[in-house]
């Protein structure tokens, strides 16, 4: 059920919709030119503007890629071949492609509160 609230003085509702196209564009930028290592920042920083469940859970599932990304990447030898490679390359393409892709096609409303 959804009931009007009334805002207290000074206080600022959350914007509705994702950030302009500029803003959107430089956050693709981030895990594209960490190549992946901040995958984690536009889906954060959506989440942040538009504060949905939606965006929290994007956010946490790029963290946890980013993170095991990470792991990976320690726990790999240098000369890996088979599904150890694969997994890595899943991970960095997810962590830099998706989380790129992600951010430029995030749509809909966002919560006012």
């Amino acid at each position: 059920m959804n009931q009007s609230v009334v805002l207290e003085k000074g206080a600022v509702p959350r914007r509705e919709g994702p950030p302009r196209l500029p803003a959107r564009a430089a956050l693709a930028a981030v895990p594209v030119c960490s190549l992946g290592v901040l995958g984690w920042v536009p889906a954060l920083a959506l989440a942040l503007y538009r504060g949905t469940r939606a965006d929290w859970l994007a956010a946490l599932l790029f963290t946890a890629v980013s993170v095991g990304w990470c792991f990976q990447v320690a726990l790999t030898p240098v000369d890996t071949s088979g599904s150890a490679f694969l997994l890595d390359v899943a991970l960095l393409a997810l962590s830099t492609v998706g989380a790129a892709v992600h951010v430029l096609l995030a749509r809909g409303k966002g919560r006012v509160a």
